[in-house]
């Protein structure tokens, strides 16, 4: 099964990296005329456009670029010259702290909260977490970020608006740079794993036979919810994690342009206005890979949340 499931990554990567590749050839514009800018001549475009190899046939570029891959040479950048990798070995650290930090105050809040509206349904705390909910599930990423940079940053003074504190810097400036952007992320996801894990806790509380078994031995509710009907709901909210992994990904590549954080979604939106799709076909790359590997981590916590599960063994 493990092994299958690895066989099975490589089409994947091959097709995400395709798609990137025809997705940047199909728009408008040529990279050596917006490298050289709008005073260049045609004599100079036509000499930057064979530099880079750009006036070869797109097929070519793209197996020439995948064979180097497949090397460990994902190649340099049109713009600047830099490897590639340096590129996204500088950058990916910020990304990966942004999205840990969002997923931590997302599940933070979420399960809390479920089990406080679940303890007992239809009361004023249910109520005001259903609001919470719908309130947070309303709200946009990047208008979210907008809307706590405007209150928290600007009216409060309370976190700073742009950058981030690298970590060696000290751990308390760092997380306190990243609050707001992590959070403008978190809160949305934060809304719909409540509003999916309060139900779940609920459903398993009316049905299950487990939890007339525990009422029977004179158990609270709140202890049956922390106690059992929680790790039982925790398998449903695992496969609702993995499946918004890509989308808690895609949030960080707006929120970081928002907030100037030198992460790897900025570097591909800059990549993206200047045309430099090796850059581009790296980052996406990379992205997808850590997308995969985050997706394995959550079906091995799987076997974590419940022993009886088991991955056979080729």
């Amino acid at each position: 099964m493990i092994k299958r499931r690895l066989l099975s990554v490589i089409p994947v990567l091959f097709g995400v990296s395709l798609l990137a590749f025809l997705l940047m050839t199909l728009l408008p514009g040529n990279t050596a005329e917006l490298l050289l800018g709008a005073e260049a001549t045609p004599a100079q475009v036509a000499q930057l456009t064979a530099e880079l190899h750009l006036d070869r046939p797109p097929w070519e570029r793209y197996f020439d670029w995948l064979g180097r891959v497949l090397t460990g040479d994902f190649g340099t950048s049109l713009a600047s010259g830099q490897l590639v990798l340096t590129l996204i070995g500088e950058r990916l650290p910020v990304t990966l702290q942004l999205v840990g930090c969002a997923f931590v105050l997302s599940l933070g809040l979420s399960v809390p909260m479920a089990l406080l509206a679940a303890s007992k349904p239809g009361g004023p705390v249910d109520r005001g977490v259903a609001a919470f909910s719908m309130a947070a599930l309303s709200f946009p990423s990047y208008v979210l970020a907008l809307v706590l940079v405007l209150i928290f940053a600007v009216k409060l003074a309370w976190f700073p608006s742009l950058g981030v504190l690298k970590l060696g810097d000290g751990v308390a400036g760092n997380l306190r740079s990243l609050a707001l952007p992590a959070l403008s992320i978190a809160l949305p996801l934060a809304g719909f794993y409540t509003r999916f894990l309060r139900g779940d806790l609920l459903e398993q509380m009316d049905r299950e036979d487990y939890v007339l078994t525990a009422v029977a031995k004179g158990l609270g509710r709140g202890r049956i919810l922390v106690c059992h009907a929680l790790r039982n709901s925790m398998l449903g909210l695992l496969t609702i994690v993995g499946v918004n992994i890509a989308t808690l990904i895609g949030g960080s590549v707006i929120v970081e342009q928002i907030f100037a954080l030198p992460g790897l979604g900025q570097l591909l939106l800059q990549s993206i206005s200047i045309r430099d799709v090796v850059v581009v076909q790296g980052i996406v790359l990379v992205l997808a890979v850590v997308t995969v590997v985050a997706n394995g981590v959550i079906d091995l916590l799987y076997i974590v949340v419940d022993p009886r599960i088991r991955y056979a063994r080729d």
